[in-house]
């Protein structure tokens, strides 16, 4: 064999046995890709996207190099979510970031080997989604908002800031999981406070206006909007404007909502439960199992009034609501 071609021999061989290692090399150190499937629009959930990659931030991550976050936005309906789903299992995704239990599942047919964490799930046991809290048990996981006092609580704090009230109209969709549930502890809450619960039936954005042009002008009624709800979420600014001018005192279940221009809110700090959520996300990709991770539960609710709007009503707050305040909007 002559000198080149032994040189020649030498070097494809070398070849051979380097592109192995190579290969290896590359797979070791690829980067993690992490879908984030939101039922709403980019901008009405800026705000929670940013406390996520904060969230990411916190536990070393830096986006576009050691992490890539690949998201998808159905803009409020869910009838996409399964399409996204798909989009989001051929693009081989490790993890899938998600919200509200009607998405979950939708997600969980199509990604039913992919960890999925979710985010503002309001009942993930009795909707199936894990077995218990404490051991989901398959490859779901994340945080819950699930507090069963809360919906009865929010009535009583709508009357406690307008004894007057007689009346409180619910806007909601009875075909979001765990609905009906909500809606007969939210009629039990408000015998107690010998009040009525007029059903606002509301199943796309395009059907508030009609919804609201029903509704008489304040008096006696406030209104209560179901949670959670990515269609209300996504129209948040439009239902506290069309409350606010029918003089209709709102209460809702998150702050967004009132620094849009709602009366109140109370509820968990969603925001806080997204950049929560990276941790979910940091554990399962250094190899937790999501059927080992406990689902999370809200350990603080918080009250948050706007007292421009109280007064563009014609309200003010008593001092038992402006005490129990975590925040206020001025």
């Amino acid at each position: 064999m002559g000198k080149v071609r032994r040189r020649q021999f030498l070097i494809a061989a070398g070849a051979l046995l380097i592109a192995p290692l190579v290969a290896d090399a590359q797979q070791a150190t690829k980067v993690p890709r992490v879908g984030v499937l939101i039922p709403s629009t980019p901008a009405a959930t800026a705000n929670l996207i940013a406390a996520f990659e904060q969230g990411l931030r916190e536990h070393g991550y830096v986006i576009g190099q050691n992490i890539v976050l690949d998201y998808r936005y159905s803009g409020g309906p869910i009838e996409p979510v399964p399409g996204l789903a798909s989009e989001l299992v051929r693009a081989e995704v490790n993890i899938i970031v998600t919200t509200t239990d009607a998405v979950v599942r939708a997600v969980k047919q199509h990604a039913q080997a992919i960890p999925i964490v979710f985010v503002n799930s309001s009942d993930p046991v009795g909707s199936g989604l894990v077995k218990t809290l404490a051991r989901p048990g398959a490859n779901i996981t994340g945080l819950t908002n699930f507090a069963p006092e809360v919906s009865g609580k929010r009535i009583q704090l709508l009357k406690e800031t307008v004894p007057t009230l007689s009346r409180v109209a619910y806007l909601w969709n009875r075909d979001v999981a765990g609905a009906a549930d909500v809606y007969r502890e939210i009629e039990t809450a408000a015998r107690r406070l010998s009040m009525e619960i007029q059903s606002v039936e509301v199943r796309r954005a395009e059907d508030i206006d009609r919804a609201f042009a029903a509704l008489p002008k304040g008096g006696d009624m406030a209104l209560l909007v179901q949670v959670p709800n990515p269609v209300f979420y996504a129209m948040r600014t439009q239902i506290s404007d069309l409350a606010n001018a029918r003089r209709l005192p709102s209460m809702f279940n998150r702050v967004e909502y009132v620094s849009d221009g709602g009366l109140m809110s109370y509820g968990p700090n969603v925001q806080e439960m997204y950049r929560r959520a990276a941790a979910y996300v940091d554990k399962i990709l250094k190899g937790a199992k999501p059927a080992d991770l406990p689902v999370e539960q809200p350990t603080k609710l918080e009250l948050v009034i706007n007292l421009k709007t109280a007064k563009a009503l014609g309200l003010t707050f008593p001092p038992s609501i402006l005490l129990r305040a975590d925040r206020v909007i001025e």
